[in-house]
């Protein structure tokens, strides 16, 4: 199973997760959001000061911030052609990672609660 925890109360973050459950048609992910009981127990709290901090858990492996965002989306049907953006060194990646992070709350806004998906969407979070 592949695992997506995100920020829950970062709208960039949501509008991200919507974005990739309409094109999961495989329903390869999984997701929780970093504030979450699941994602706590599951990286034994390494994540609690790192809102910014996007994370895959597949096959018990983490991968974290550009890293995670392009194994996310070479698994989405149109976006195999990310893959090649993984030779590209990590901390270039993460620099342009930790540049949209650092502000994401001022250029997209914040909620005052964790997303609660919909009936429909709900098979597909973990609490």
């Amino acid at each position: 199973m592949k695992v997506v925890l995100f920020d829950g109360v970062c709208n960039l973050c949501n509008t991200t997760i919507t974005y990739i459950i309409k094109r999961d048609i495989e329903n390869k992910f999984k997701f929780a959001s970093l504030q979450s009981k699941y994602a706590n127990e599951k990286t034994k709290n390494r994540f609690v000061n790192e809102l910014s901090t996007i994370v895959l858990i597949d096959d018990e492996k983490e991968y974290v911030k550009s890293t995670a965002v392009l194994r996310i989306f070479k698994e989405l049907k149109g976006y195999k052609w990310v893959r090649i953006l993984l030779f590209v060194p990590v901390p270039i990646r993460d620099f342009f990672y930790k540049l949209v992070a650092s502000n994401r709350y001022t250029l997209f806004g914040k909620r005052k609660s964790c997303m609660m998906p919909s009936k429909e969407l709900n098979e597909k979070f973990i609490n």
